[in-house]
């Protein structure tokens, strides 16, 4: 489930909270779904516990997981996540993405080519 890459210039739980992202995303890990509890997963990825918890508190912040005391941690509702402030960051990245793609010769259609895969790839292959 999880590829680290010991030589990365990438902290470990920064990893860690890339791949959850990406498995919540594509939707992997459904809305409501019990993640690993912490113990099992530094022994299964034979990392110390503090980094997985380093990141289970990362993604809670940024609105991906939440938690309850006692029962464990769980994916949060994509749907029903307002996190205006990190929409408002990551539209103004990729106007800057964006604008530098077309000023080397990306084409509109290419880019909307991209979103329809994009689109794709997280809706499972299903219209949803």
């Amino acid at each position: 489930m999880f590829q680290l890459d010991l030589r990365s210039r990438l902290p470990i739980y920064e990893q860690l909270v890339e791949r959850f992202k990406e498995l919540i995303i594509s939707e992997v890990l459904k809305k409501d779904e019990k993640l690993p509890s912490v113990r099992s997963l530094a022994s299964e990825i034979t990392i110390n516990p503090n980094t997985i918890q380093k990141a289970y508190r990362e993604l809670e912040r940024q609105g991906y997981i939440y938690s309850i005391p006692g029962k464990g941690n769980f994916v949060a509702s994509i749907e029903n996540n307002e996190n205006s402030e990190k929409l408002s960051d990551l539209k103004e990245k990729l106007i800057k993405i964006l604008s530098e793609a077309m000023y080397l010769g990306m084409k509109k259609d290419d880019i909307y080519k991209i979103i329809s895969e994009i689109e794709e790839n997280i809706k499972g292959g299903d219209s949803k």
